[in-house]
C-alpha cells in the first residue's frame, strides 16, 4: 500500500508544479481544488463527507454514529467549519489558526468557541482546520468523517463545501424526505459532484418518520428514481439510498435503546457503510483519481493556452532564422564552389608545364628581340590579371554578403627579368657576320634587321617544336644561332618556374585566408526569444510530466506530449564550406604541391590591386539576402539546385522547420474524435461558440473567420497608448484565444 501512496506523491507534485506554472491567484477556485486533491492523494485515511443544505440533520446523523453528542446541534446553521472526526484515545479537540497557532484541549466544549457560526451566521476567518479526536472502533479502522457546514444559506460556507467534497472518498448526501431534492440539491449534486469525478455517492432520507404513512410511501417512491438515476460507483450487491431518522437514532443510541436504534434505521445503515467501505478502502485510487481526471484535464487545457501562442512565436522565429541561414549557407556553398572553381583555374595556369606550352616559345622570341618588357605586360599579365580578377571577386561578394572579414588582395609578382650572356661568336662562319649585331649590358641586345635575329628566332621555335634527338646536339652547338636560341630559352624556363613556384605558393596562403571570408556567424537570438523558448521548455516539460504521471496511474488524457522545437541552425556559431562537402571542388596534386613548396624569393615587380575594396554596409535583412542570391544564381549549377529544391522530396529535406512544423502541428492540433463526455466539457464547449458569437453547430471554417475578426478588433498592439481599453482588450482577447483553443480540440 505504501508503494501506492509513494506514485501518488508523484502524482501531486506534477500537480502542484503543473499549478506553479500557471501562476494561479491563491483563491482562485482551480489553485484551491490542486491543493485539495493532492493533499487527499497522499492522506492514507478514508474520509466519509457527511453533505446537505443546512438544517438537514448532518451534525445529529454523525453524533448518533458516534453515540454520543460530540459534534454541536443546534435549530440554525450552526457548524462553521468543516469539522475532520478522527480517532483518538480519549475526546479531544485540536484547532489551527491561520497564523499558526495551535489549540489543543480535552472535550469537545472548545467547538462552541472555534467551529459554528456568529451572531451573523458567518464563519471565523482565523480558522485554518478543526479536528476533533475520539475513541469509535470504526475511527480505528483509518476511517474519518468530515463533517461539512450546511449549504445554500452563505458562499463563503458554499465555497468551503465545495472545496473539501474533493477531499472525501465517500459522501453521504442527506436528504430532507419532507422536501425532497430541491433544484438547489440537484444542482449541487450536478455541479458539485458529478462533473467532478464524485460518484461514490450514498444518500440517506432524514425527517421520514415525521410524515403520515401514506406519505411515506409516496416519498420512498421517489427515493428510489433518485437512487436509480444516479448512476453510483459503489461495490456490487450495495444500495445507494437508506433511510435513517437521526434524531430519534441518536436519543435511542444516548440511552442504549437496540430496538428504537433499529427501527431508526441507524443499525441497517451502519452495517452497510462498514461494508462498503471495507471494500473501498483497500482500493483508494479507484475512488480518488477520477476527481484528478476533471482537475487535470482543465490545467492541461490552461498550460496549452499558454504554451501554444508561445510555441508559435518561437517557431516563427524560428522559421525566418532557419530560412535567411539556408539562404546563407547555400549562398556560402556557391561562392565556395566559384572561388575555388577559379583558384582551381589559376592553379592550372600557374603549373609550370602549362607556363611552359603557353609562354615559353612567344616569351623566348620576346627577349631574343628585346621585347620582354612590352610582352610581360601585354601577354602575361593581362592573362594573370583576368585570372586574379576571376578568383578574387568571389571574395569580395562573400564580404558584401556576410560581413565578415575583409578580403585582401592578391598579388603574385613578377621575377626579374631574365638576362641572357652571349657567347663568343665563332670565327669560322660567316652567316653571323652582320655587323649590326653587337652585345648590350651583358644581354641579348641585337639591332635586328639582317639575318641573325631571325635565324635566332627561327631557332627558337624550331628548338621549341621539334623534339631534338641526342645525335642532333653537336649540330646544334655547331651553330651560333641555335646556341643563343637555347640561352633563351633556358632563361625563359627559369623565369617561369621562378614565377610558377612563387605563384603557386601564395595562392595555396591565399587560399587558406579566403575562408575566414567565405563563412557567417549566425547572430546570438534576441534575450527576448530566450526567454520565452525557456518559459516554453518548463511549461512543455510541465505539461509531459503530468501527462506522464496520469499514464501512470491509468488516467486517459486527449492530448499528446510536446516535442522540445530545435533551435535554428548553427546558433552562435561559424559556418564554413568545406572543400569535401563542395561538390566539383579542384584539388591539389602532389607535382603543385611541390611547387609551392620552392617558394621564391624575388619579388621586385608586383601586381596592382585588381578590384577596389567595397564600402561596408550594413548586414541585409532576409528578404535582401534573398534577392542579392537568387541575382547571383546564373550558371547552370545554381539552376540545377533550384530545381532540386523545387522537388519535394529536396523541400522537405532542406525546407527549414519543415519537419519540425509537421510533428509540431500534429502534436499541438490532436483533436479528440469523440464527443465531450462530461458536462464541464460540454460547457466549456457551448460558452466559446458563445465567445465567438457563433451558434454551436457552427463548422470549422466558420470557428476560424470569427477568430479572426476577432483577432483583429481587439488586438492589444491596436490599444499601446490606451492604457483603460488595453486591459479591456488583452481580457477579451484571452477569452476569445481560449474559446479558440477549445473549439479546435473539440
Amino acid at each position: 500500500m505504501q508503494q501506492q501512496y509513494e506514485g501518488y506523491k508523484d502524482l501531486a507534485d506534477s500537480l502542484k508544479s503543473a499549478s506553479a506554472l500557471l501562476n494561479l491567484e491563491r483563491k482562485s477556485q482551480l489553485h484551491q481544488d490542486i491543493i485539495t486533491i493532492c493533499n487527499h492523494l497522499v492522506n492514507p485515511s478514508f474520509r466519509i463527507a457527511v453533505f446537505g443544505p443546512f438544517n438537514h440533520g448532518k451534525s445529529t446523523l454523525l453524533n448518533a454514529m458516534l453515540g454520543n453528542r460530540t459534534l454541536p446541534i443546534d435549530l440554525i446553521p450552526t457548524t462553521g467549519a468543516a469539522i475532520t472526526v478522527k480517532y483518538g484515545s480519549d475526546v479531544r479537540t485540536r484547532i489551527m489558526l491561520v497564523d499558526g497557532t495551535e489549540i489543543y484541549r480535552s472535550g469537545t466544549e472548545i467547538l462552541q468557541q472555534f467551529a459554528i457560526l456568529d451572531g451573523n451566521r458567518q464563519m471565523r476567518k482565523d480558522v485554518a482546520s478543526v479536528e476533533l479526536f475520539c475513541p469509535h472502533p470504526f475511527l480505528e479502522t483509518g476511517v474519518e468523517f468530515l463533517d461539512l457546514p450546511g449549504t445554500n444559506d452563505r458562499d463563503e460556507q458554499d465555497n468551503l463545501v465545495r472545496e473539501q467534497l474533493l477531499s472525501a472518498d465517500l459522501v453521504i448526501q442527506l436528504l430532507d424526505a419532507r422536501k425532497l431534492m430541491t433544484l438547489g440539491e440537484r444542482e449541487n449534486l450536478r455541479d458539485w459532484l458529478l462533473d467532478r469525478g464524485i460518484k461514490t455517492v450514498i444518500f440517506v432520507a432524514n425527517f421520514l418518520n415525521l410524515l403520515e404513512p401514506d406519505e411515506q410511501k409516496q416519498v420512498q417512491n421517489r427515493l428510489l428514481f433518485v437512487a436509480e438515476s444516479f448512476r453510483a460507483e459503489l461495490p456490487p450487491g450495495f444500495s445507494n439510498l437508506y433511510r435513517v431518522d437521526a434524531l430519534p437514532a441518536l436519543r435511542a443510541r444516548l440511552k442504549g435503546d437496540v430496538a428504537a436504534a433499529n427501527s431508526s434505521g441507524l443499525a441497517a445503515f451502519e452495517t452497510a457503510l462498514q461494508n462498503i467501505v471495507g471494500i473501498l478502502q483497500p482500493d483508494r485510487g479507484s475512488v480518488r483519481l477520477p476527481r484528478v481526471q476533471a482537475i487535470a484535464s482543465e490545467i492541461q487545457y490552461s498550460l496549452k493556452a499558454k504554451i501554444d501562442p508561445i510555441a508559435l512565436e518561437i517557431k516563427s522565429f524560428d522559421d525566418k532564422e532557419n530560412t535567411k541561414i539556408e539562404i546563407k549557407r547555400k549562398a556560402a556553398n556557391l561562392i565556395y564552389k566559384g572561388f575555388f572553381t577559379s583558384v582551381g583555374e589559376l592553379r592550372d595556369w600557374l603549373a609550370l608545364p602549362n607556363l611552359l606550352t603557353k609562354y615559353q616559345s612567344n616569351a623566348a622570341v620576346a627577349l631574343a628581340e628585346s621585347n620582354f618588357k612590352y610582352w610581360q605586360t601585354n601577354t602575361l599579365k593581362k592573362d594573370l590579371t583576368q585570372l586574379q580578377f576571376a578568383a578574387v571577386k568571389w571574395l569580395y561578394q562573400a564580404y558584401e554578403f556576410f560581413q565578415e572579414e575583409r578580403p585582401q588582395d592578391l598579388i603574385i609578382p613578377f621575377p626579374s627579368e631574365p638576362q641572357v650572356i652571349l657567347p663568343s661568336k665563332p670565327s669560322n662562319t660567316d652567316d653571323l657576320s652582320e655587323p649590326g649585331s653587337i652585345a648590350v649590358g651583358g644581354g641579348i641586345g641585337w639591332l635586328l634587321g639582317g639575318p641573325v635575329g631571325a635565324a635566332v628566332v627561327g631557332s627558337i621555335s624550331y628548338l621549341l617544336n621539334k623534339n631534338i634527338q641526342k645525335q642532333d646536339d653537336q649540330l646544334a652547338k655547331e651553330s651560333y644561332h641555335q646556341e643563343v636560341a637555347k640561352l633563351c630559352i633556358t632563361a625563359i624556363e627559369d623565369y617561369l618556374s621562378g614565377f610558377s613556384t612563387q605563384g603557386l605558393s601564395i595562392l595555396a596562403e591565399y587560399e587558406q585566408k579566403a575562408e575566414k571570408v567565405i563563412c557567417f556567424e549566425v547572430s546570438q537570438e534576441p534575450l527576448e526569444i530566450t526567454n520565452k523558448r525557456e518559459s516554453l521548455q518548463q511549461l512543455q516539460n510541465g505539461f509531459n510530466q503530468l501527462l506522464q504521471e496520469l499514464e501512470k496511474v491509468k488516467i486517459s488524457s486527449n492530448h499528446q506530449p510536446y516535442k522540445e522545437i530545435p533551435k535554428y541552425s548553427n546558433t552562435n556559431r561559424k559556418y564554413s564550406p568545406q572543400p569535401e562537402k563542395v561538390q566539383g571542388s579542384p584539388k591539389k596534386d602532389t607535382g603543385v604541391k611541390q611547387q609551392q613548396e620552392n617558394t621564391a624569393k624575388n619579388t621586385q615587380t608586383r601586381v596592382k590591386s585588381v578590384s577596389p575594396p567595397p564600402k561596408a554596409s550594413p548586414s541585409p535583412r532576409p528578404e535582401e539576402v534573398e534577392t542579392k542570391f537568387r541575382e547571383w544564381e546564373l550558371n547552370e549549377e545554381i539552376a540545377r539546385m533550384k530545381a532540386e529544391m523545387r522537388s519535394p522530396k529536396a523541400c522537405r529535406q532542406t525546407s527549414p522547420g519543415s519537419q519540425t512544423s509537421k510533428q509540431q502541428n500534429t502534436t499541438q492540433s490532436n483533436k479528440a474524435p469523440n464527443q465531450p463526455k462530461t458536462q464541464t466539457e460540454k460547457y466549456k464547449i457551448t460558452r466559446a461558440y458563445s465567445i465567438l458569437g457563433l451558434q454551436t453547430n457552427a463548422s470549422q471554417a466558420e470557428v476560424k473567420q470569427a477568430y479572426r475578426t476577432l483577432v483583429k478588433k481587439w488586438h492589444p498592439d491596436l490599444f499601446v497608448n490606451q492604457p483603460q481599453l488595453l486591459k479591456q482588450a488583452q481580457e477579451k482577447m484571452h477569452l476569445v484565444n481560449e474559446a479558440y483553443t477549445t473549439l479546435s480540440d473539440k
